[in-house]
């Protein structure tokens, strides 16, 4: 008897023998969807070969910049790499697959997650309690100061004002405005500090609160922060702490021992997610005991028969997140520290501090540095040498593309002239560092030597250079076939 093949090319069809015709049971396709919902024509679908395909993204995704490819200082931002093995926990299909309007009872091990991760970050921010809901940094400071706010409005106060320092995120004046408060600017000293003689003359009754980054934008440490809280609390005022630069605090210093009533945490910049291309973050607020009643619903409790999200909260300022925020960035999150541990988590910290500290000592005498400190986890550099010569920061941005790195945040913050504020994060190499040094005193000798090619960059990137006023003016938003 002969074996019957299993690839028979006498078959008919496409693999011969080896793909069975296949039948459809019950009724007949034209039965089970209606003439009204079926197509008149075929789709116009483009012919396509996988390779083809393949191909395309693939060469697109070799013009893209992001850190698995190179180094991206993006001062400000912590554009760090993040281990793969954190996106694998997040992709396990009892994570991935969860739905949001899964009974309690089906969803113990993502309540148990969150659950404990709050606990983390609590300890991290030497905080009483911590809201996950946030979506984003800027939606964690809002929280922060509605937070805030129904706390004043709890004990009878109407203040109106909130106060910025002029070294705060840029982010932070407009969440003032969503919140119903009015900004104020405090200056900052010559040091790149918040000038406590400036702080007094704002600070009244009418101060709601303080919203102080620590480190600020200057990568510098708040050396008087325990004093500017008690002024601000001698008012009555609460300080909000700006947390996105955490990547050079956690593990050493809790906001809360400082005296911080508030803050938001970036899970997307400091925690394991990768920050950039529009995709999820999570930005959740930590809080104090006091300010505590007033966080989101739901809230999750921990009971004898185990988790559960409860509605309970009667000063809660409501919900803020359509469900209980970004979970999936919070598994990564809790997998990163997980992983770590604590005495990873502040070697990160130290490594931060350490690379920034080096890369800003190699670039000194390159470029102008306003302030002689010990910088934390980044720092910020002025062109205004090279400005003279008839190059500025945005030239020296540009140029840095045509050797293979990503542009370091230029002109913020605002008070240093020609700014080039740059973040080397702890996972970068001490020669990767070397590298971008090198390169940065390159294009120093660039703007002495051959200061048009500078000005003309980038000339190795699919796109020059393009007018950056009119693109911010008229965008272009459409694609279009050319």
């Amino acid at each position: 008897m002969v074996e019957p093949t299993i690839f028979d090319l006498s078959s008919p069809g496409r693999g011969g023998g080896l793909v069975p015709d296949l039948d459809v049971p019950g009724e007949p396709l034209d039965n089970l969807i209606p003439g009204s919902c079926r197509r008149k024509e075929a789709a116009a679908l483009p012919e396509v070969s996988e390779q083809a395909l393949v191909r395309h993204f693939v060469r697109l995704s070799t013009l893209n910049h992001h850190v698995d490819k190179g180094f991206y200082p993006l001062g400000s931002c912590t554009m760090k790499y993040n281990p793969k093995v954190n996106e694998v926990a997040a992709s396990l299909p009892g994570f991935a697959s969860l739905h949001p309007l899964v009974p309690e009872s089906l969803c113990q091990g993502s309540l148990g997650l969150i659950y404990d991760l709050e606990r983390i970050l609590c300890e991290i921010t030497g905080m009483k309690a911590v809201c996950m809901q946030p979506a984003a940094g800027a939606q964690g400071e809002l929280l922060g100061l509605l937070v805030i706010r129904a706390f004043h409005e709890s004990r009878g106060r109407q203040p109106t004002k909130v106060l910025v320092p002029d070294t705060a995120h840029g982010t932070n004046p407009a969440s003032v405005v969503l919140s119903g408060f009015e900004p104020q600017t405090v200056p900052s000293t010559s040091g790149g500090e918040i000038d406590l003689d400036g702080l007094a003359k704002v600070l009244d009754e009418d101060v709601a609160a303080l919203m102080v980054t620590n480190p600020n934008t200057l990568g510098l440490f708040e050396r008087q922060i325990v004093r500017v809280a008690e002024m601000v609390h001698d008012v009555g005022g609460k300080v909000y702490m700006d947390g996105a630069n955490m990547n050079a605090l956690m593990g050493i210093v809790r906001p809360g021992d400082l005296g911080m009533d508030a803050m938001h945490l970036n899970l997307h910049k400091t925690f394991s997610t990768p920050h950039g291309g529009g995709g999820p973050g999570s930005g959740p607020v930590a809080v104090v005991e006091d300010l505590e009643p007033f966080l989101p619903v739901p809230r999750i409790v921990k009971g004898d028969d185990g988790y559960r999200l409860e509605e309970d909260f009667p000063k809660s300022v409501g919900r803020l997140h359509t469900w209980y925020g970004n979970f999936l960035v919070m598994v990564k999150a809790y997998a990163y520290l997980r992983g770590m541990g604590p005495e990873g988590v502040r070697e990160v910290s130290a490594a931060a501090i350490l690379n920034a500290n080096y890369a800003m000592r190699a670039l000194e005498g390159t470029y102008d540095l306003p302030y002689q400190r010990v910088c934390q986890h980044e720092f910020v550099l002025s062109a205004r040498r090279q400005k003279a010569k008839g190059v500025r920061a945005l030239d020296i941005a540009k140029r840095l593309l045509d050797y293979g790195f990503h542009a370091p945040t230029m002109y913020f913050p605002l008070v240093v002239e020609e700014a080039l504020m740059i973040e080397p994060t702890e996972t970068e190499s001490k020669e990767t560092l070397d590298a971008f040094i090198e390169t940065m005193e390159k294009i120093a000798e660039e703007v002495d030597t051959e200061p048009d090619a500078v000005k003309a960059a980038p000339t190795r990137t699919p796109i020059r250079r393009v007018d950056e006023a009119k693109a911010a003016r008229q965008l272009d938003l459409r694609w279009k076939k050319t």
